[in-house]
């Protein structure tokens, strides 16, 4: 157990991190970062699916208070960012959270946290990759130039989208139409499935469907990323001036168009509304801690890695908030559940040419988001196989670029075979929870840190406020706002009480079959309320509400599981919800007998909650990543571990 949780020593990183830059060009990176160019990073990292995608989600859930959601997220980050700025500072090199675990934990810790910002970075890639390509193609089909004849240029539907997901749209498609559906009568999505997979050319019997421009886009990027830093620093700086741009030109011109009757209910769905949209909102923000990552190629990163992170966030909630302010002032929040809201709102306002430009936008904004996200993975990858617990080879430092070039080849395939094939629906969720856990373990290294008196300081210090008279209030607080404003709520929870599952979840838990049944049993009834709804299930349901049509269902006999959430599987989603209030109440006992610091205090907790709102199901699938990690550290990285010879010398 001893060996599990060895600590690497501070000083023994410095050596190694001083012999590096002398080994001529063994080892040593390129240093041409200074503070510009961090922020620029940050903001490149930060602006990306958030402000053009997924902020039209949380819109829809918040209304015009999900300023406050981003205002939360920002300072959950902010108190993160404080905790990754101190160990920026104590220990300036590649491995961000990795690192920073090794030192305060032990190696066990170390390994799991670097397993799972491998998860994050390459999901994250994946995911982004397969978003610049629909922006991409989008982008391509507007274009109109009419000297030439062109209308637009349209890439073969299954060169632009994934096996899996064709596969599936068809199988659905074949389902509707034999239950007697026309094809314009199938939603949009399916028919583009159904469309690409009829189309596409065969192989010995195999349908080819590959999603092409996701793998242009990162073959690009890799390469970009191999040439160097200095070059990788100065494309992310033009995308960030671009995209800045972009957003400026959008608040100067819809701030006029705004209608302040649209802010009015200012938080039509309440606090719960506003908290939905946490997972969207927080996968905004994902980005600024791969700053950490290029600690070794800044000029002065005991002073720079700080206010580049700290810059980066503020700038970047500042530009989402003007957003969001513009995009519910413009229209009402209830029309923003679309994939593209920017562009859906200068429409609506019949300025199309701004649409045009958004789009545009919107691809260099991904690519951004790709580019730092690429040049991080590689850099945690060569921090682990420095200190022996991946293969030498990754460490392995091109003597002309300076940077680490074997690994850079390796993450380029390992996000671009699956971007071809696959499309991953929970890839949001199981990024935000990897990256929520390196943050939860930083600032948890910053208290096991506090008050060590036989490590170095950095030219930074997390400000210290004493923890031991707040937390107690702040619990005690929490405790009695639950039993009083919330005391139902907070019973059935406690009780595990039944509950109605949503209007949505039980439709969509119906197969093609019992859906036709559905509409001919209202038919039969001669449901004119129906029939004026044009017979579509889910418009007539919302007017009518979810204990109609419970009572609609009925003739079909279905299990209570369908209505209800009840039991063992009820309990289990509130897992993670549970894990966080006994940890909660572990880490107050702490706080009063450690005196531990508040603000990274109140990060951990913060970034533990927003990881309690992330559905049970993908922690599962976290925590089986976890377990692959853990059989791969003792298979190998155990034994080849750098810290392992001295403790075979010591014993």
């Amino acid at each position: 157990m001893r060996t599990l949780f060895r600590r690497k020593q501070i000083p023994d990183i410095l050596k190694q991190l001083e012999a590096n830059q002398l080994a001529d060009g063994h080892g040593a990176l390129g240093k041409h970062l200074k503070v510009r160019d961090l922020t620029a990073f940050g903001i490149a990292a930060i602006i990306g699916a958030g402000i053009f995608s997924t902020i039209g989600e949380a819109s829809y859930q918040a209304g015009p208070a999900v300023i406050f959601l981003f205002l939360f997220t920002a300072i959950a980050c902010g108190f993160a960012a404080f905790a990754y700025a101190e160990f920026a500072s104590i220990v300036p090199v590649s491995g961000s959270a990795y690192t920073y675990s090794y030192v305060a934990f032990g190696e066990i810790i170390a390994w799991i946290i670097g397993w799972a910002l491998i998860m994050e970075y390459a999901i994250g890639n994946i995911t982004v990759a397969i978003s610049w390509s629909d922006y991409f193609t989008d982008m391509l089909s507007n274009i109109k130039i009419a000297a030439m004849g062109i209308d637009g240029i349209h890439i073969p539907l299954w060169s632009q989208m994934d096996y899996f997901s064709a596969f599936k749209g068809h199988q659905q498609a074949m389902t509707l139409l034999e239950s007697g559906k026309s094809l314009k009568d199938i939603p949009e999505a399916i028919q583009t499935a159904y469309s690409a997979y009829e189309q596409s050319p065969t192989f010995l019997g195999f349908h080819v469907i590959l999603d092409l421009p996701a793998l242009f886009i990162i073959i690009l990027i890799t390469a970009l990323v191999y040439r160097g830093i200095k070059e990788s620093r100065n494309a992310s700086n033009a995308m960030v001036i671009i995209k800045l741009a972009v957003i400026l030109l959008v608040v100067g011109v819809g701030v006029f168009y705004i209608d302040v009757s649209n802010w009015n209910p200012f938080a039509p769905k309440g606090i719960g509304g506003v908290l939905k949209g946490v997972s969207a909102v927080f996968f905004a923000y994902i980005g600024f801690d791969a700053i950490s990552t290029t600690a070794e190629e800044c000029e002065d990163p005991q002073r720079d890695l700080p206010r580049g992170m700290m810059w980066a966030i503020i700038i970047c909630t500042i530009l989402y908030i003007a957003i969001a302010l513009v995009l519910t002032g413009v229209v009402s929040y209830k029309t923003l559940r679309v994939g593209e809201p920017l562009s859906f709102v200068f429409t609506k306002i019949n300025l199309s040419y701004l649409s045009g430009i958004i789009s545009v936008s919107a691809v260099v904004a991904m690519a951004s988001v790709l580019l730092v996200f690429q040049m991080g993975q590689p850099r945690i990858w060569m921090s682990m196989s420095r200190d022996g617990l991946l293969p030498s080879r990754f460490a392995k430092v091109h003597p002309k670029y300076k940077t680490p070039s074997f690994a850079t080849i390796v993450v380029g395939f390992v996000v671009a075979v699956p971007a071809l094939f696959m499309n991953l629906t929970m890839v949001t969720d199981l990024c935000s929870i990897g990256t929520l856990f390196a943050f939860v373990l930083v600032c948890g290294g910053v208290l096991m840190l506090q008050n060590r008196t036989d490590i170095p300081r950095g030219k930074f210090r997390t400000p210290y406020l004493n923890g031991k008279y707040i937390m107690p209030v702040l619990l005690i607080g929490a405790v009695v706002l639950l039993f009083t404003s919330f005391k139902q709520q907070t019973l059935d929870f406690v009780s595990n009480k039944e509950q109605l599952k949503t209007k949505a979840e039980m439709i969509e838990g119906l197969n093609p079959n019992q859906i036709m049944a559905l509409k001919n049993h209202l038919i039969q009834d001669k449901n004119e309320a129906f029939s004026f709804s044009k017979r579509n299930i889910d418009k007539y349901y919302e007017l009518h509400g979810k204990m109609s049509l419970v009572e609609d269902l009925k003739f079909l006999h279905l299990p209570k599981s369908h209505f209800y959430q009840y039991g063992f599987k009820h309990f289990a989603h509130k897992i993670p919800t549970w894990i966080f209030i006994l940890f909660t109440i572990f880490i107050t006992v702490m706080t009063v007998l450690k005196n531990l610091s508040m603000i990274p205090l109140l990060g951990l907790l913060s970034c533990l909650y927003m990881m309690s709102e992330i559905k049970a199901e993908n922690w599962l699938y976290f925590f089986i990543w976890l377990a692959l990690g853990l059989v791969i550290y003792f298979g190998y990285g155990k034994r080849h571990s750098k810290l392992a010879k001295p403790t075979l010398i010591e014993d």
